[in-house]
């Protein structure tokens, strides 16, 4: 088995470093990673600029790109070996609920799923993790399982691991996707020559985080497995569409 990791914290994030040790001693690795951190890029693309990459002395490859460059760069030309499976992470920080609309360790597995592989991301609830080995041991145990019964095509498994020890996990939970509200305000600065600058303010808080949600799950000790699809449609609002469009277009 041959796994590529990617993520969106950079090559050097040590919640990369950690999971490639990891999951080295199961498969051959491959890491295609940014040069740089790539937070919340989501599922950009780049097409307007070549992309760079660089082998670094560690093996990894750096490229001076999006998480999704990354992986499709990958896939499609950069490895002689193709892939069999995509894992994106260890990410500093949770991707739950709204969050995963924007991502960048997210859409490194999506574009993993669009290639036709199996994905997994991978993100551990602290922007200063004490337990990347919690978070690595979950990946390790999910690895087993894909091989022992592999998911659906169209699956994507968004994971999220509570910064704990192992011994003090509560298990594993399949949870639905949260909610938020709305985003904060944006953050008014001024730039060193008095120009108005805006930082994106933080997410908002949890609106929908009752059981059954990956905000339950972590928060009760549990690692929550939320399996994330491609399709967007609104299958239900198909036929409402269809309606609204006879009785409102010419």
């Amino acid at each position: 088995m041959h796994i590529l990791i990617s993520n969106d914290d950079g090559y050097l994030a040590p919640g990369l470093q950690v999971l490639a040790k990891h999951l080295s001693e199961l498969a051959d690795v491959t890491v295609v990673a940014p040069d740089r951190n790539r937070s919340a890029a989501s599922n950009s693309l780049t097409l307007e600029m070549p992309l760079r990459v660089t082998q670094m002395d560690n093996g990894f490859y750096s490229v001076d790109g999006t998480p999704t460059d990354c992986v499709h760069l990958a896939i499609t030309g950069l490895l002689d070996n193709e892939p069999d499976i995509v894992f994106s992470g260890i990410n500093n920080g949770e991707n739950m609920g709204d969050d995963v609309l924007y991502s960048g360790t997210v859409a490194a597995a999506t574009e993993g799923r669009f290639m036709g592989l199996p994905s997994i991301a991978l993100s551990i609830n602290s922007s200063q993790p004490a337990h990347y080995e919690t978070a690595a041991f979950v990946a390790t145990q999910l690895f087993k399982g894909l091989l022992k019964r592999p998911l659906p095509f169209d699956t994507i498994l968004n994971v999220n691991v509570p910064d704990i020890a192992i011994d003090d996990l509560r298990g594993f939970k399949a949870t639905r996707l949260g909610q938020r509200h709305r985003s904060e305000s944006v953050i008014e600065a001024r730039d060193p020559r008095n120009k108005k600058i805006y930082w994106v303010g933080p997410p908002g808080a949890k609106q929908d985080a009752g059981e059954g949600t990956d905000f339950y799950a972590v928060e009760h000790k549990y690692v929550s497995i939320t399996p994330l699809q491609i399709d967007l449609t609104n299958h239900q609002r198909v036929a409402d569409v269809k309606n609204w469009l006879d009785e409102t277009m010419l």
